[in-house]
């Protein structure tokens, strides 16, 4: 039995009951020799959503996932959203420490785990008798994706300003905030891509490739939601594999690819890529900014163009593609979707000359609507976010990054803010200060350097502050390169100066 809502329904679910309609025994998923179709996916998240609220979860409600990306994922993730809860997305190689404060700051009802991520799951949960650690195949797992006569199908209405995503990103202060996505912001975004049509960004004969982490907004709305939205065949791969990757895009027949620097600097190194890639009409990059080197070698390598774009988490995430204008432009992430409004302007919130770089500011229907809980930090009383990123436009329109957040660290595209490591580092007997920078890095576009000042007559080993930080931080915010220095540059205010540390400490040591 199906309850009927009222009212229109902005779910995001909605997209992928749309696509169920109009292509039911078309290939939705395609995981492994896991093939699901359109009417079987949207029947599974029916499923989980309506055993979801059968299991006492109410409209608001924060469900968790530390899950890698599968088709279990994706079920789960619509069936939390149709429910009308708010997913809450983990990067499954948190440790405890991160998932813990996490939990507690969402105050999540449940949070779901697979057999990698059970053990800290369930430490992480310990504290918390209201979170309900539910792992993938168990008991409980399996009441929730099993109908029987006593189902209740959920087809309520959801206000387009509806929380449908907590999306954690550690601040400035070290403290993670939680970045409020509303149903209707994401759809916002998803509908501003779809509409792009030279070249489209998704066809319902597409095959896309999502080997993007799916608890990365890029991910999850970006490739999931659009390719949802689209009606194209997903085909879900959990680690990227440069070869193995090939394989699957020649067996699959996969059209599109959205990918970061990463991904498309490692197939450049392939011999087989430009084969492998021959039947894909559509390259796509974005998370961290995409070298001009590393374009100019994949176009000789493979003969493909990449479009490049620009977002945050905090803006659902596209800002400006490349796809806009219809042609990829090396140095730049192109114009703002249509839907989107920018300004450049000075320190005093003036527009900046032409062509001259100012902070961007962003105003749009898939701005987010603050931090949770209480909207700190979102747009002003006029609808701008203060990106924090500065850009200028050249004279076709087109944006430039210039310099990022201040102080953030881009490592494969993910934010590393400096302030959560530095107060790791700082738990280390003997540590007077530190300070985390980033530097670059030809795998990952930047990796983490430590700079550590030792109290005197302590004896620290670089090893041993790795390990520390090992225990506590996910691996890709852990330090690479510790370095023991006798001192640090400081301001007039007694804070470090991080603008000084390679006039102090020369460019070489930030590339060791």
């Amino acid at each position: 039995m199906r309850v009927p809502g009222v009212g229109v329904n902005a779910n995001i679910a909605g997209f992928l009951r749309d696509s169920a309609v109009r292509n039911p025994d078309g290939v939705c998923l395609i995981d492994d020799d896991t093939h699901l179709t359109w009417r079987e996916v949207d029947a599974a998240v029916d499923t989980f959503a309506a055993a979801l609220i059968q299991r006492g979860l109410h409209a608001g409600d924060r469900v968790a996932l530390m899950l890698g990306n599968s088709h279990s994922f994706v079920i789960a993730y619509y069936g939390i959203l149709r429910a009308g809860l708010v997913a809450v997305p983990m990067n499954p190689a948190y440790t405890v420490a991160e998932v813990a404060v996490l939990l507690a700051d969402s105050g999540a009802r449940m949070l779901f785990v697979q057999e990698s991520t059970l053990a800290v799951g369930e430490q992480a949960a310990d504290a918390l008798p209201s979170c309900e650690v539910v792992m993938v195949g168990d008991a409980v797992w399996q009441s929730l994706t099993t109908r029987d006569d006593t189902t209740v199908l959920v087809e309520a209405a959801t206000p387009a300003d509806a929380l449908a995503l907590l999306l954690f990103t550690a601040g400035t202060s070290g403290r993670p905030k939680g970045a409020m996505l509303t149903h209707g912001a994401l759809r916002a975004n998803v509908e501003a891509l779809l509409d792009l049509k030279s070249p489209p960004a998704a066809l319902p004969d597409d095959v896309v490739l999502l080997v993007l982490p799916m608890f990365h907004v890029y991910g999850l709305n970006t490739v999931l939601g659009l390719a949802v939205a689209g009606g194209a065949s997903i085909v879900v791969t959990d680690r990227f594999d440069p070869v193995e990757s090939l394989a699957q895009i020649r067996r699959s027949g996969v059209t599109t690819v959205p990918g970061a620097p990463a991904m498309f600097q490692a197939w450049c190194r392939v011999p087989e890529a430009a084969s492998a890639l021959a039947g894909v009409r559509l390259f796509t990059s974005g998370g961290s900014p995409l070298p001009i080197d590393v374009q100019a070698r994949f176009a000789e390598h493979t003969g493909h163009g990449i479009f490049e774009g620009y977002g945050m988490t905090e803006t659902a995430p596209v800002v400006s593609t490349t796809l806009v204008s219809g042609a990829p432009k090396p140095g730049s992430v192109g114009r703002p979707l249509p839907s989107v409004e920018v300004r450049l302007v000075d320190e005093d919130g003036e527009p900046v000359d032409e062509g001259d770089p100012g902070d961007l500011w962003v105003r749009g229907p898939s701005v987010f609507r603050g931090y949770w809980p209480h909207g700190e930090g979102g747009p002003d009383s006029d609808g701008w976010f203060h990106s924090g990123d500065v850009a200028y436009a050249d004279e076709d329109g087109d944006l430039h990054l210039v310099d990022r957040r201040r102080e953030v660290i881009l490592v494969n595209g993910f934010n590393v803010y400096p302030r959560e490591i530095e107060l790791v580092i700082d738990q280390v007997p003997g540590v007077v200060e530190a300070a985390v920078v980033g530097v670059p890095d030809d795998a990952t576009g930047e990796a983490v350097m430590a700079l550590v000042v030792a109290a005197p007559g302590a004896s620290l080993g670089t090893e041993a502050i790795v390990d520390f930080c090992a225990d506590r931080l996910a691996r890709f915010k852990c330090p690479t390169t510790v370095r023991v220095v006798p001192a640090l540059p400081h301001s007039a205010t007694g804070k470090i100066a991080k603008g000084r540390l390679r006039e102090v400490y020369g460019d070489a040591g930030f590339g060791a």
